[in-house]
């Protein structure tokens, strides 16, 4: 028997592996997939790689879902529509940002978005002093910037937030508008289209090179399928809180993957204003679940 998301499940019904190594194993698949992404940039382009990564996860999620669309209200469609608008752009300026930021640095960026959507709902002066906390940081990431992070990669990375926050706000209401996951498939196919007309000259001139376009559907394994089936598993048995403070460990992953992958290295204010910035959302994270009960979705499967 399932249980609701985000309730453990009764004893003897959890999964074989525990659940927050599923969502540790997410949460490094992830950033191991944006850092195998950079090594597709020469060849296909950052917007290449990110039509790659969008058309392959739609293609797979199409064929094996088979979503009926055409049966969907005009509210679900319209909502679906935005949800893949948000889930292209927040792709597209994120791969853009780490054409020339650190991964581990831009996913920090990035991850002010999640953290204002969480500030923005709750009303309790704690939540403040997490606000500033994550202000620091990117403060401290702003002083510091130089060549390992250009100025105009933080742009893009801070838009990439933004564009996070808003999916997050669409997926909500794709998931109670449309049941299951067909609602995420029929997403990724708008998101496509959207990159479509930045990506396909990086996309057409790879057509001939077998191994770029292998790379490409390992990004999207790594990005998007896989975490999201480990993560829906995981919060199966899972707290939302506990997930929510795990998915707090994102920029911490996306240095590590950084340093192992692609050899990145981070100057000490960048690896303190990460950690700002992590526990920044752990904390606001764990207070509003504490308070709300709140659900959690996952803004990154896209």
């Amino acid at each position: 028997m399932d249980t609701p998301a985000g309730e453990p499940a009764p004893d003897g019904a959890g999964p074989r592996v525990p659940a927050p190594a599923l969502v540790l194993l997410a949460v490094a698949s992830v950033q191991c997939g944006s850092a195998v992404a950079t090594k597709l940039f020469d060849a296909a382009g950052a917007s290449g790689t990110v039509l790659m990564r969008l058309a392959f996860s739609a293609l797979i999620l199409v064929v094996v879902l088979r979503p009926r669309f055409w049966t969907w209200s005009r509210a679900s469609l319209g909502a679906v529509s935005m949800l893949g608008l948000a889930m292209g752009a927040m792709n597209l300026t994120f791969y853009l940002a780490i054409r020339t930021v650190p991964l581990g640095v831009a996913v920090t960026l990035e991850f002010l978005g999640p953290l204002t959507v969480t500030l923005v709902q709750t009303r309790r002066w704690k939540d403040l002093a997490w606000a500033l906390l994550a202000a620091g940081g990117v403060a401290l990431l702003g002083l510091s910037g130089g060549e390992a992070a250009p100025v105009a990669g933080m742009g893009w990375a801070l838009a990439a937030g933004t564009f996070w926050a808003l999916y997050i706000l669409a997926s909500a209401r794709v998931g109670r508008l449309v049941p299951g996951t067909d609602g995420l498939a029929v997403a990724l196919v708008v998101g496509a289209l959207l990159v479509l007309p930045f990506g396909a000259s990086g996309v057409v001139a790879v057509l001939d090179r077998p191994a770029i376009l292998l790379g490409g559907v390992a990004v999207a394994i790594l990005s998007s399928l896989l975490p999201y089936s480990l993560e829906l598993a995981a919060l199966r048995h899972l707290p939302t809180r506990v997930f929510g403070i795990l998915m707090s460990l994102e920029p911490a992953a996306g240095a590590v993957a950084g340093l192992l992958i692609i050899g990145q290295r981070l100057a000490l204010p960048e690896v303190v204003a990460l950690v700002l910035v992590s526990v920044a959302s752990a904390g606001a994270t764990l207070g509003r679940r504490r308070r709300y009960g709140m659900t959690s979705t996952r803004p990154r499967m896209p």
